[in-house]
């Protein structure tokens, strides 16, 4: 029922785009990769030229080092049983690692992956990503949280969609300005205004991974990362057999 009404949300929403104002995008794949179908994928992000990852489930989750070209890692932390891994990114030299219900934040030297220190994180970790001068998370709700390095909130936005609030905000990623942000359960990425949490832009990616690609344990679309220094953009999913670089292209 949770689907449908969000379905429903997102089509509406779509449908009174039709004034311009929110402009909509769908995606042309450039290239495709290989992908760990072992990835529950949480958050995907470059830093210094190294493509990084964290995945999910209770016994399965991680965070890894990836080679772009084989989808292997190279390096890899593991959390065991204990916790459920959501998303990270670097910040000044430091990883931050959210988890899902253990109310844990961790933080660890992003050279070494030596560990440093774990914070009480008071809500869900869904999404993180960085401005550059400071966190952004989200919590499967419509609200984006700014963070300083010790996950103190310094101020928090409502994401709108024509006016209305838009739920279940998941992977997060922050490209030229802008925050990206996956809807989960569905295949829309919505481009936020980080100031005001106004939606600029959606995009459908609607068929991103082909059906003859899909399996049984195929999951949703998760996981944006740029890499500044090519200006590409990637996508992939959670336990999805690929990963695309793409680009834009207005409807």
């Amino acid at each position: 029922m949770k689907k449908i009404l969000l379905f429903i949300l997102i089509v509406l929403s779509l449908n009174a785009c039709a004034d311009g104002k929110v402009r909509q995008y769908k995606l042309q794949v450039v290239k495709d990769y290989l992908h760990d179908t072992q990835s529950y994928t949480q958050g995907i992000f470059f830093d210094g030229g190294h493509f990084y990852e964290s995945t999910g489930q209770y016994g399965e989750s991680t965070f890894r080092i990836v080679d772009l070209a084989t989808g292997k890692a190279l390096r890899k932390l593991d959390f065991g049983r204990k916790y459920f891994v959501e998303g990270s990114v670097i910040l000044d030299g430091q990883l931050f690692i959210l988890t899902w219900t253990n109310k844990v934040a961790f933080v660890y030297d992003a050279g070494t992956l030596e560990y440093k220190q774990a914070f009480s994180y008071p809500r869900e970790g869904w999404g993180l990503t960085t401005d550059g001068k400071q966190l952004i998370a989200s919590d499967g709700t419509a609200r984006l949280y700014f963070m300083d390095k010790q996950f103190g909130v310094q101020r928090t936005v409502t994401v709108k969609l024509n006016g209305r609030p838009v739920n279940m905000l998941n992977e997060l990623e922050y490209i030229d300005g802008k925050v990206w942000a996956n809807v989960y359960t569905s295949d829309m990425i919505l481009i936020i205004d980080p100031k005001s949490g106004n939606v600029e832009a959606t995009v459908d990616c609607t068929g991103l991974l082909p059906r003859q690609l899909r399996d049984n344990r195929t999951d949703v679309l998760n996981g944006i990362a740029y890499d500044p220094a090519t200006k590409k953009t990637y996508l992939t999913g959670k336990y999805w057999p690929r990963l695309y670089e793409v680009k834009l292209v207005e409807k």
